[in-house]
């Protein structure tokens, strides 16, 4: 059985490479990148098995399928919480929540040589998944519900900000803070990643480590050093708001 590893980190791949020769599975290569994967699987007779990591180094690698035949089984190795997991078994796809169990691992498998044991012989055609199903359900999983409010602590009261209110979250010294339409910030008990998971996707992006920002406070999109895009809010003045330059393109497309 040929079994490749497609991950993002190395170490990661490297730690799930020595696990799975635990269980007497050969890992005969490991990729990094959406252009890695591309290139190889046009060079390269494709594997029995491959893990896949959603988030790559230069995109998804759900762009990995729609760019080439991929003719082997998948077992995704992803930290996407349990709504989005719901996609996977949806359409019939094995899936390891990180960090990775090893229990899991062998069950996972297990499950894999049992349906797949005929591979060589039966499987002639592309693997025919519904991704683009499986990439909306990620961005936007049925049934989770967006936090909509955010209460705040001022002296020795509290208040309730509408997600409507806010203009961005950035966080700085240490802290997070929401930025209103009505140039006030406010301290929260919260990180931008936990927040960029508990934020409606349509409504607000994280365009960099520092930024979240929602969508109806984009005044002006500017041009800027090095490829990047500097945003204009209404009120908030105190940094520059840049999307990175690895985020440029999924931002344009999060823009419409």
């Amino acid at each position: 059985m040929t079994t490749i590893i497609i991950e993002d980190e190395k170490p990661a791949a490297r730690l799930l490479q020595r696990k799975l020769e635990k269980i007497n599975i050969q890992v005969q290569v490991m990729l990094h990148s959406v252009e890695e994967a591309l290139n190889w699987f046009s060079e390269n007779e494709h594997p029995d098995l491959i893990f896949l990591d959603i988030q790559l180094s230069d995109g998804l690698s759900f762009e990995i399928f729609e760019k080439t035949n991929i003719k082997s089984a998948v077992i995704f190795t992803t930290a996407y919480d349990e709504y989005a997991l719901r996609a996977f078994k949806l359409n019939s796809i094995d899936y390891l929540l990180k960090p990775i169990d090893e229990d899991d691992l062998e069950v996972a498998v297990s499950k894999f040589k049992e349906r797949f044991q005929f591979l060589k012989t039966t499987l002639k055609e592309p693997v025919q998944l519904d991704f683009e199903q499986i990439r909306k359900m990620l961005s936007n999983p049925f049934e989770k519900t967006f936090k909509k409010r955010f209460t705040v602590k001022i002296g020795q009261h509290l208040k309730v900000i509408s997600a409507d209110e806010i203009e961005c979250f950035f966080s700085e010294n240490k802290g997070t803070y929401l930025h209103t339409f009505d140039n006030r910030n406010y301290l929260l008990d919260s990180t931008l990643e936990v927040l960029e998971q508990e934020l409606d996707t349509a409504e607000f992006y994280r365009i960099s480590r520092k930024f979240i920002i929602s969508l109806k406070a984009i005044k002006e999109i500017v041009v800027h050093s090095n490829s990047r895009l500097k945003i204009i809010l209404p009120t908030y003045r105190e940094d520059e708001v840049i999307v990175s330059r690895e985020k440029v393109s999924d931002f344009k497309n999060w823009i419409g």
